[in-house]
């Protein structure tokens, strides 16, 4: 997994919409809460994006942008976000399969699909916060919210 102080790998994946989004379009004037998880409709994901999306406002504003990744296709995606009313962005990693979560380090080879891996992109593309979580349990968002704190949000 990439660590903390590293430079974040890059990254052009479509939406839930199907736009394309790029995490060197918001460097300069965005950090970015990036959240891998496993896959949509799952239990303990839609546990965690319930939480996300009702305390957005503690991690999106005009200083920080939300963005979530899984292999899931962008038509799984848009059902799911959908369905659950989430507002988000929710990427594809689908192909190259998993080549953004391989890149982050958070790519279960053996399942195909990401781990629980949390990052912190500062705006000049930094890593800032890094975590991977047991695909089993949810994650403490309070975590996230302590490491977007200390950089000034």
């Amino acid at each position: 997994m990439i660590g903390v102080g590293e430079k974040a790998p890059g990254f052009l994946l479509r939406n839930q919409n199907n736009q394309e989004v790029t995490l060197g379009s918001y460097r300069g004037h965005r950090s970015v809460l990036l959240v891998f998880y496993p896959l949509a409709f799952t239990n303990t994901c839609q546990g965690e994006f319930h939480e996300l999306q009702s305390r957005l406002g503690d991690y999106q504003n005009a200083a920080v942008q939300v963005l979530t990744v899984s292999v899931d296709s962008i038509f799984s995606h848009k059902v799911w976000a959908d369905r659950e009313g989430f507002t988000f962005p929710l990427l594809s990693d689908f192909w190259p399969h998993g080549e953004v979560a391989r890149a982050y380090g958070v790519l279960d080879e053996r399942r195909g699909t990401a781990e629980r891996g949390t990052f912190v992109i500062d705006r000049d593309g930094i890593v800032r916060f890094a975590e991977c979580q047991d695909r089993a349990r949810p994650r403490d968002q309070s975590a996230w919210r302590e490491a977007l704190a200390s950089l000034g949000f």
